[in-house]
């Protein structure tokens, strides 16, 4: 089977914050550096890439039209554990700190974070 996304393109205004933050947390769900640019891939082929474009203009809101997370996968509790304890010292915010790992309901077991620029990502145990 195809994967189901090709690729996804973030544009950010700090290259260098951006590259530390999504370096750190794309790793950890698995996904492996391209030295040839910015970009980062998943084992089924699916890319990320991260930039900055002159074309950009005004400032991320997820609560606007547009996309509002990003949701990515982790092998076990026990790594989602451990993202949520570094996750600071990469300039990720935790949202729903008080219902971890609960916040998406009792039977969905996830980390939201949310970037320096506000884009939220959502770390769910896979199956």
């Amino acid at each position: 089977m195809p994967r189901a996304l090709h690729h996804l393109d973030l544009w950010v205004d700090d290259v260098a914050t951006a590259e530390g933050e999504w370096g750190w947390l794309l790793a950890r769900c698995g996904w492996q550096r391209d030295e040839r640019m910015l970009s980062w891939v998943h084992p089924d082929g699916t890319y990320v890439f991260v930039e900055h474009s002159p074309d950009q203009h005004g400032t991320h809101d997820r609560l606007r039209p547009g996309i509002n997370h990003l949701a990515l996968t982790v092998g076990s509790r026990e790594e989602l554990d451990r993202m949520r304890s570094e996750s600071t010292d990469h300039g990720w915010h935790e949202l729903y700190a008080d219902r971890y790992p609960h916040a998406g309901g009792e039977a969905h077991v996830a980390l939201y974070v949310e970037s320096s620029e506000g884009v939220e990502v959502e770390v769910v145990v896979g199956e």
